[in-house]
C-alpha cells in the first residue's frame, strides 16, 4: 500500500500556463492531475512537454474554450469523454479515466462545471441541467462500489464560509441556492467533500479573481472540489490547497487542490 496523490487544477489556458504547469508537476509531483479549462483542441495540447515529465496525457478539448485533461504516471485502462445524458451538448467539460490499482480499480473524473452566469440567460438552466446529469452519472457509478474521485472546478461555493463575503456573491450563479442544493445532492448521494472532511478552517479558498486586488486582499472563494465515493473517502489520508501557486508569475486565477489516498 502506498500514498497516491491526485490533484485538480483549473489552469485557465494551457498555452498561457505551460511553464507553470511543468514547474508545478515537478514540484507537486502528483500521480494523477486533473486539469480544467485547457482551452485547446486535443491536437493543440503540448503533449510532448508533459510526456517528457513522465505523464500519460488524455484530453477532451475544444477550440478556445473549456476543455479538460487527465495526466497520469500510470496509463489508464479506459477513458470516457463527455458527460452522458445529452447528446446535443458539445461543450468539452468531462473526462473519466479508469486505473488498475491493488485489489481493483480507481476511477477519476476531471470536470469543468458550467459557470451559469448571467442567471437570467440560458446559461443558468444549462448549469443546473448539467448538474442533474452529473448526479445521474454519479449514482450509477456509486453502484459499482469502487473508489471514485470527481475532481474539478465545480463553479459552486458550497457554504458561506467558502467565500470571503457572501453578500458580494448573492445572486451569482456560483452561490445561488439552486446551485448549492445541486452540490448538496451529490453529498446526499454519499459523496464526501475531501477538503472539508479534513479542514474546516475559514478562509480556505481555491480561486482569487484577477481584478480588484483579490489575491493580496485574500478575497477568495472555494469552488474547486474533490468529491469522493465512500470507497475513496475510506482511504483518504490528506487534502491540501497548494495556495502558493497563485503568487507565481502569470498565474491561473485558480490554484491546485490535492488529496492523498492510501492505495
Amino acid at each position: 500500500m502506498h500514498a497516491l496523490k491526485i490533484a485538480t487544477w483549473n489552469i485557465n489556458g494551457i498555452k498561457a500556463r505551460i511553464d507553470n504547469l511543468q514547474t508545478w508537476l515537478k514540484e507537486s509531483d502528483p500521480d494523477i492531475a486533473c486539469l480544467q479549462e485547457i482551452k485547446s483542441v486535443d491536437e493543440g495540447f503540448p503533449r510532448l512537454e508533459i510526456e517528457a515529465l513522465g505523464y500519460h496525457v488524455e484530453t477532451h478539448g475544444q477550440k478556445g474554450f473549456n476543455g479538460v485533461a487527465i495526466l497520469s504516471k500510470q496509463s489508464p485502462d479506459e477513458v470516457n469523454r463527455g458527460l452522458p445524458g445529452d447528446d446535443s451538448d458539445e461543450q468539452a467539460r468531462f473526462i473519466e479515466a479508469v486505473f488498475s490499482v491493488d485489489g481493483g480499480v480507481l476511477r477519476v473524473v476531471s470536470l469543468y462545471l458550467p459557470n451559469g452566469n448571467p442567471v437570467d440567460t440560458p446559461k443558468f438552466p444549462y448549469k443546473l441541467a448539467w448538474m442533474e446529469r452529473l448526479q445521474s452519472y454519479a449514482a450509477e457509478r456509486l453502484a459499482l462500489e469502487e473508489p471514485l474521485v470527481l475532481a474539478g472546478d465545480y463553479n459552486v461555493i458550497p457554504e458561506p464560509v467558502d467565500c470571503y463575503d457572501p453578500r458580494a456573491w448573492e445572486g451569482d450563479a456560483l452561490f445561488r441556492p439552486e446551485s448549492r442544493n445541486a452540490f448538496r445532492k451529490l453529498e446526499n448521494l454519499g459523496f464526501t467533500d475531501a477538503l472539508r472532511s479534513v479542514n474546516d478552517a475559514p478562509e480556505t479558498y481555491t480561486f482569487w479573481d484577477y481584478q480588484a486586488g483579490a489575491w493580496p486582499k485574500n478575497n477568495g472563494i472555494r469552488i474547486d472540489h474533490l468529491m469522493l465515493s465512500p470507497e475513496a473517502a475510506n482511504i483518504l489520508q490528506s487534502a491540501t490547497v497548494e495556495k502558493h501557486v497563485r503568487g507565481w508569475e502569470k498565474p491561473s486565477d485558480h490554484v491546485p487542490v490535492a488529496i492523498s489516498l492510501a492505495i
